[in-house]
C-alpha cells in the first residue's frame, strides 16, 4: 500500500508539473503542431488520401482585427467576461437539448475550452477528455492573457480539410494574408467553425451566406479586440 501511494504521488507530481510547465511554455512559444493535426494526418494516410497539412503561425497583430471579433460574435459572445466557462450558455444549451432532443445537440464550449482541447488534447466526447479539457481551460485562463488565448486559438483552429489557422485559410481560400482578410471574409470563416470540414469558406452554400450575414450583424455589438482602453 505504501508503495502504491508513493507511485501515485510521483505520477500526480509528474502530471501536474509537466502540464503546468507546458502551459507556461506555450504562453511564449508558438504552437507549431497540435494533437488534432497529427490525428488528421494519420486519418488521411489510413484513408489512402494525399497528406495535407497547411499551417503557418502568425502573431495576433498579423491577423485582421475583424477575425477575433467575428469568432467572438459566432462562438463565444462573453469571451472577455468569463473565466473559461460560460455558465449562462451551458444552462441555455442544457435546457434546449432537454426540451428538444430531436434537434442537433447545442454546445456551449467557449473559445478558451476549444483552445485547451485543440492544443493539449484529442477530439472526442468522453467524460475523461472533458475533465482534462476543464483542467487545461483553468490553467490557460490563469496563466495566459485573453489576447494570448485568442492568438493561439486563431492559429490552431481547424478551418478546412487539412487547413489550420488564420494564415493558412487566408492563403488557401482567399489568396491573401491573414492581415488582409476583409470583415466579410472573417465573418465567413467564423461561420464555418461549427464544422469546418463540412462547411467551406471557399465555396459557401446559401446556408453559410445566411450565417455570415448574421455574424456581420452581431460583430457590431462586440466592438474591437482587444478592447480599446
Amino acid at each position: 500500500m505504501k508503495l502504491l501511494k508513493k507511485i501515485l504521488r510521483w505520477v500526480l507530481s509528474i502530471f501536474f508539473g509537466s502540464t503546468i510547465l507546458a502551459v507556461v511554455g506555450l504562453r511564449f512559444i508558438p504552437v507549431w503542431v497540435t494533437p488534432l493535426m497529427v490525428i488528421r494526418c494519420c486519418q488521411q494516410v489510413s484513408d489512402g488520401k494525399g497528406l495535407k497539412l497547411s499551417h503557418d503561425w502568425v502573431s495576433l497583430d498579423e491577423i485582421s482585427p475583424s477575425l477575433p471579433v467575428a469568432v467572438i460574435a459566432s462562438e463565444d459572445g462573453r469571451f472577455m467576461e468569463h473565466h473559461g466557462f460560460d455558465y449562462k450558455a451551458i444552462e441555455h444549451a442544457a435546457k434546449r437539448n432537454r426540451e428538444h432532443p430531436e434537434k442537433r445537440k447545442l454546445g456551449a464550449s467557449t473559445i478558451s475550452q476549444q483552445t485547451a482541447k485543440n492544443v493539449f488534447l484529442w477530439p472526442g466526447r468522453s467524460w475523461v477528455r472533458k475533465g482534462f479539457e476543464a483542467y487545461f481551460t483553468v490553467l490557460i485562463e490563469l496563466l495566459w492573457s485573453k489576447e494570448r488565448i485568442m492568438e493561439v486559438y486563431l492559429n490552431s483552429i481547424e478551418m478546412g480539410d487539412g487547413i489550420y489557422g488564420a494564415q493558412a485559410v487566408a492563403e488557401e481560400h482567399f489568396h491573401t494574408d491573414a492581415k488582409q482578410l476583409t470583415k466579410a471574409q472573417c465573418a465567413l470563416i467564423a461561420a464555418t467553425l461549427p464544422n469546418p470540414r463540412k462547411y467551406s469558406s471557399k465555396s459557401p452554400s446559401a446556408y453559410m451566406l445566411k450565417r455570415q450575414k448574421r455574424i456581420l450583424r452581431e460583430m457590431q455589438y462586440v466592438g474591437t479586440f482587444p478592447a480599446k482602453k
